[in-house]
C-alpha cells in the first residue's frame, strides 16, 4: 500500500485547509486511518484518527473542534479538514493506515505534506 499526501500549504492563522491522503496498491477500507503531524524539534504526534467503517473518530484535545477526519472508501482516501489554524499546527503531516499494527507503528505511513499557518 502507497498513501498519498496532499493539501498542505501555508495558510494565515484563522483559515482552512483540507488535506487528503490516498490510498494506492489495494483496499485499505479494512483500515483504520489517521493523521499525526511532527513539528520541528518535536516528536510525532497523533492528531485524529478514523474507523475502518467511518463511524467512529477520535482527535487529540489540541486540534478537537476545529479538525474533522472523513473517509471516502469508494475513492480510497481519507481527509483532514482544518478550520481555524493556528501557528501551532504548522509541522509535517503524515497519513497512517493500521490494520494489524498499532498507531505508534501503524502498518503503513504516507510522505507527509508540510502545513505552514502564519501569525
Amino acid at each position: 500500500v502507497q498513501l498519498q499526501a496532499s493539501g498542505g500549504g501555508l495558510v494565515q492563522a484563522g483559515g482552512s485547509l483540507r488535506l487528503s491522503c490516498a490510498a494506492s496498491g489495494r483496499t485499505v477500507s479494512s483500515y483504520a486511518m489517521g493523521w499525526s503531524r511532527q513539528a520541528p524539534g518535536k516528536e510525532r504526534e497523533f492528531v485524529a484518527r478514523i474507523s475502518s467503517s467511518g463511524v467512529d473518530s477520535y482527535y487529540t484535545d489540541s486540534v478537537r473542534g476545529r479538525f474533522t477526519i472523513s473517509r471516502d472508501n469508494a475513492k480510497n482516501t481519507v481527509y483532514l479538514q482544518m478550520n481555524s489554524l493556528k501557528p501551532e499546527d504548522t509541522a509535517v503531516y503524515y497519513c497512517a493506515a493500521v490494520l494489524m499494527r498499532s498507531w505508534s507503528k501503524p502498518d503503513y505511513w504516507g510522505q507527509g505534506t508540510q502545513v505552514t499557518v502564519s501569525a
